[in-house]
């Protein structure tokens, strides 16, 4: 009886493993993604990775008046949503029973953050052209596109480490807001001087379209 309980265990074991090899996967495709940004450009895939470090990087790159709808635009913005995702996913998981842990469950996490960040920079980009601030708030939104971009391809070095080492999910919590932090400190004194000319409005929007959808998409996926 000890043993074939035994057994059962290490079937269930085996298939448990089995069922996260679609993270293996994912993490290819998001090697091959960076592969194909190095092909494309391999100066703007160093600028966007250490942009969080290089205020001339943006400066550039508003002088280089870059579209979001070409091969490298797309190919950067599809890679870090799927690396926030998977961290999402592993949050998510870790800390609520209720969410199960298969391909199903990423999806829904990926395709609801895709959509509200779509949503939000289209939101934001229509305001900009209605109230003509396009110019203005050039460097802000700018810089806060590449210092996302930035810290996704670090987080995608913690979620390797805790998927492929004895790193807990804790540690990638912990290092995720360490780098959001970081994010956010670099974002305001590099727009210091447009935030404190329109603090209440800048406040507003922290609050509209900061805050308060990230709050929702906490309570989606808890």
């Amino acid at each position: 009886m000890l043993i074939l309980n035994q057994t059962r265990t290490l079937q269930a074991l085996e298939k448990t493993y089995i069922n996260d090899n679609w993270l293996t996967i994912v993490f290819v495709l998001l090697l091959f993604a960076v592969f194909v940004l190095k092909v494309l450009n391999p100066q703007k895939l160093k600028g966007y990775a250490f942009a969080l470090f290089t205020k001339n990087f943006v400066e550039d790159e508003i002088e280089e008046n870059t579209s979001f709808f070409n091969g490298f635009q797309i190919t950067i913005y599809l890679f870090s949503g799927t690396v926030l995702s998977i961290v999402s996913f592993f949050l998510a998981t870790y800390y609520s029973v209720q969410i199960s842990k298969d391909f199903f469950s990423f999806l829904m996490i990926f395709l609801i953050l895709s959509s509200y960040f779509m949503l939000k920079w289209a939101i934001e980009y229509l305001l900009s052209e209605i109230f003509q601030v396009k110019k203005t708030i050039r460097f802000f939104t700018v810089s806060k596109f590449s210092y996302l971009y930035s810290t996704c391809f670090f987080l995608f070095i913690g979620i390797v480490l805790v998927y492929y080492s004895q790193l807990e999910v804790d540690f990638l919590l912990y290092f995720s807001i360490l780098l959001f932090l970081i994010r956010f400190v670099v974002h305001f004194l590099n727009n210091k001087k447009l935030i404190f000319s329109e603090l209440f409005y800048f406040i507003l929007y922290l609050c509209a379209f900061e805050i308060a959808p990230l709050l929702i998409l906490f309570k989606l996926m808890f």
